[in-house]
């Protein structure tokens, strides 16, 4: 682009050369085509030196050139996917952290009445025409809650910037009153979307569509059927409309533990009997009793950290998750993911190392899965979910080596606001610790499952998210992580 508009302004400026010149020609009093050399420059002016202006391909040359380094970078660019999933990550933070969506619009992170929940170095805000866009996301989904929100937004700036067009703009007020109005009919608000109808019809008047809308609308009205309940759906094309937030387990939870859990929670060094660990003790942090959660600070350096994103960078993938005996992409888990053998690098047999002198347990194959690097880009999150089996049918037991007895989590970068794992049923949440690995058992010492460890990644609000996973699994650890006396335990 800057190419093009360094060639076009080279253009356009030979252009105004040619055209002052021709100007002054023409227009000096003095000058008279009794003059032959004169009359002979305005005869070649007419002639050729105008056509050649006229219809020179330069202009298309350079065109071209911008189509053809659009092509060479094309495959890199987002694609509809991408483009959307932004869209509907925008419209999760709102849902989780009650963003008001003009504030959004206005490049501030706040609650409705709170101050802002994140502050920005640099203050962003959404045109219109981006507004119509997220909009328009909720809406191709039936999704009514959301696209009236943002398309209410869209309205209101395309009303203030009305008559002034944007190059990249690919909608307009109209596109936004039409979405806007059908949104709050599907909603049962027909007295609003009569309003809305109308008001487009001073802009195009000419509309079949919507002036038959707006019959049919003044029709349901005289009728008394204003209420959604009333409305049939059965003839409407999509899904049913979602006129509600949709419902998320990921509430505020409680800051402070229970007095009893205060008791036991404290920081220490931790050798754990280990010859690993006696000059560099870890620095362990309890976290919870009940499910037993810790986390180890510094448990990574910056330069290891770099290095295994720098591992995993060129395998990301969209992160999948089991589903019976199969594993799928799913909307409630956004996040890339790649895995890592110990042997990819020294930093990741290390590594493996020091989370088998950290924790006791026998990480050898086929006793813990391969390292798992996991990117939570924009929004990305992942719903309430148990690192565990809960089926035997699980692609977890095609390892013959159980079910996994406990998960570490390291986190590999730090996150400006959001991102904390939160565990629903216990009510506690930790945030993003850079370097330092999160430790909890997932199966009980009788080798049931542990449903307090039930936990969510929130979504990123600001920053890139970067963990490493490492699962290790229930055989092998038999002597390491023993069942006691009590069945219940």
């Amino acid at each position: 682009l800057r190419s093009y508009l360094r060639d076009e302004s080279s253009r356009l400026r030979r252009l105004r050369r040619f055209y002052e010149k021709v100007q002054a020609l023409h227009q000096d009093p003095k000058a008279s085509v009794d003059n032959p050399l004169l009359a002979f420059s305005l005869i070649k002016r007419l002639h050729s030196d105008w056509p050649n202006v006229i219809y020179s391909d330069e202009p298309t040359r350079n065109t071209q050139a911008l189509h053809a380094g659009l092509r060479e970078v094309e495959q890199e660019l987002p694609g509809t996917e991408d483009l959307d999933g932004a869209a509907r990550a925008l419209m999760r933070l709102q849902d989780v952290y009650a963003l008001s969506v003009k504030g959004l619009a206005n490049g501030v992170f706040q609650r409705a009445g709170h101050p802002p929940f994140y502050s920005p170095g640099r203050r962003v805000s959404l045109s219109a025409d981006d507004c119509f866009h997220v909009g328009k996301v909720a809406y191709d989904t039936g999704d009514y809650y959301h696209s009236i929100a943002w398309l209410e937004e869209a309205v209101s700036l395309f009303r203030l910037s009305y008559g002034s067009w944007n190059l990249e703009d690919r909608s307009s007020l109209e596109d936004a009153l039409d979405h806007l109005a059908f949104s709050y009919f599907m909603a049962g608000n027909i007295s609003h979307a009569l309003s809305l109808s109308r008001e487009f019809l001073r802009y195009d008047p000419s509309n079949q569509r919507v002036s038959r809308n707006v019959a049919k609308y003044k029709k349901l009205l005289e009728m008394g059927m204003g209420a959604r309940g009333r409305w049939d759906w059965q003839g409407c094309h999509g899904p049913p409309p979602l006129l509600s937030p949709p419902h998320t387990l990921l509430g505020p939870l409680s800051p402070q533990p229970a007095p009893e859990q205060l008791l036991h929670l404290s920081c220490s060094y931790e050798t754990n009997s280990s010859p690993y660990l006696l000059l560099q003790p870890a620095k362990k942090e309890m976290v919870w009793i009940r499910p037993y959660v810790a986390l180890y600070h510094d448990f990574i350096t910056d330069a290891e950290a770099e290095t295994i994103k720098g591992l995993a960078g060129p395998w990301l993938q969209r992160s999948v998750v089991a589903s019976g005996e199969k594993q799928q992409k799913a909307e409630y888990r956004i996040s890339k993911s790649a895995w890592l053998k110990d042997t990819a690098d020294p930093v990741v047999r290390l590594l493996d190392q020091r989370i088998a002198a950290v924790t006791g347990l026998d990480l050898r194959p086929p006793y813990a899965e391969y390292l798992q690097v996991v990117n939570y880009g924009l929004g990305g999150h992942y719903e309430p979910h148990f690192d565990h089996a809960t089926s035997m049918k699980s692609p977890l037991y095609r390892m013959k080596s159980g079910n996994r007895i406990a998960t570490v989590m390291i986190y590999l970068s730090a996150v400006e606001a959001g991102g904390s794992t939160a565990f629903v049923y216990a009510n506690f949440s930790v945030p993003v610790v850079k370097n330092a690995a999160l430790f909890w058992w997932n199966l009980r010492r009788n080798g049931n499952g542990d449903g307090d460890t039930l936990h969510a990644g929130c979504p990123v609000l600001a920053g890139d998210k970067w963990v490493a996973n490492k699962w290790i699994h229930e055989h092998g650890q038999e002597f390491r992580r023993p069942c006691s006396a009590d069945p219940q335990d």
